[in-house]
């Protein structure tokens, strides 16, 4: 009786480890499961609609932003660093801003230009920030960044690629340790706004975006095509956001300019918010359900086509043209327009 206690007890404490053994498996998935946050960089030439693009990414749990980086293009630097600011402030967040490219990749003078106003936030008189940039030039931050997080920082990248291309150019082994370039750039595979073929982004520096597609480091692409349609943000939507709160005022208010300029050019009643698209596709994958693996070509010869970023598909053989190419970049084509502004009100209110 006592043997067959013994091996019965035995028996017991043998099933309840293999029980507890079963279990740990299923502890780490639970663990693994909860994404680490990300650390990123915003690279932004702020206008309204970058504006609007750091303010849902600061109200995102999903990442940590390092740092803002400012370079001219919708607006000359000191207007852009300001602008970065201000609605870092209004959305509660303490990321630091630092000063970049105030000239295009080749040394040349850059004209800002804005559909934005003249202040490139409606000129509301919105833009009274408390803080002031750091000291430190944007491109140092971003190499430092790098330096100390290998293989860790995403570069969000809102306006030209300017001081991403100086950062390479400076430090390439450093740079090759970025993870990943996520750029609102290009027309992707639709007309584009700076010419019938180049988006603005890539139209004020093509040099500087041929670079950072050619450095080799991954690279996923948002163009106007994925903010265009049911994606644009509607008179009732700008009216939703406004009654949101004090932020979505803000942000409403910072779009009168682009607004107007949309009505003046027979487009009333909606207007693009290609930043923001550009962002959320950053943030969340549930909103992006199609891309495309392409080799992406800029082109920096001067005439029509400038600035025009051609995309040949992988999987697809061209007739004429050579098909020994690197495919650099993730083209996104299709995403949630219809429940875009959605996703963002929730974000930000």
């Amino acid at each position: 009786m006592n043997t067959d206690r013994r091996m019965l007890q035995r028996l017991l404490v043998l099933t309840v480890c293999v029980m507890l053994l079963s279990l740990v498996p299923a502890m780490g998935e639970s663990a693994a499961a909860v994404p680490a946050v990300r650390k990123v960089i915003i690279d932004t030439d702020t206008g309204a609609d970058d504006a609007s693009a750091l303010i849902l990414a600061a109200k995102s749990p999903e990442i940590e932003i390092l740092g803002v980086t400012v370079l001219v293009g919708n607006v000359d630097l000191e207007q852009g660093t300001r602008n970065a600011l201000a609605a870092l402030e209004i959305a509660g967040c303490e990321a630091s801003v630092y000063k970049g490219a105030g000239e295009r990749y080749s040394g040349e003078e850059i004209h800002a230009f804005s559909v934005f106003g003249t202040d490139g936030m409606g000129d509301r008189d919105l833009i009274h920030p408390r803080g002031e940039a750091r000291e430190e030039n944007a491109v140092d931050f971003i190499l430092r960044t790098v330096r100390e997080n290998p293989g860790e920082i995403e570069i969000i990248a809102l306006g030209p690629a300017t001081n991403i291309a100086l950062a390479m150019d400076r430090e390439p082994e450093t740079m090759k340790q970025v993870k990943m370039i996520w750029s609102m750039g290009t027309a992707g595979l639709g007309p584009g706004n700076a010419s019938p073929v180049a988006e603005f982004n890539v139209y004020a520096d093509a040099p500087a975006y041929r670079r950072m597609l050619d450095f080799g480091v991954p690279v996923t692409v948002i163009g106007l095509d994925v903010c265009d349609g049911e994606a644009q943000w509607t008179d009732a939507q700008f009216d939703t956001l406004s009654a949101s709160g004090e932020t979505g005022h803000f942000i409403t208010e910072s779009f009168a300019s682009i607004r107007e300029f949309y009505a003046a050019n027979g487009s009333a009643g909606s207007v693009m918010n290609c930043d923001s698209a550009a962002m959320l596709c950053a943030l969340d994958p549930e909103f992006v359900s199609g891309t495309i693996s392409c080799h992406g070509s800029c082109l920096t010869e001067p005439g029509e086509a400038y600035a025009q970023v051609i995309f040949y598909k992988e999987g697809f053989t061209y007739d004429v043209a050579a098909n020994d190419f690197d495919y650099n970049v993730t083209l996104v084509n299709t995403v949630d327009k219809a429940g875009y502004f959605a996703r963002y009100l929730d974000r930000v209110q």
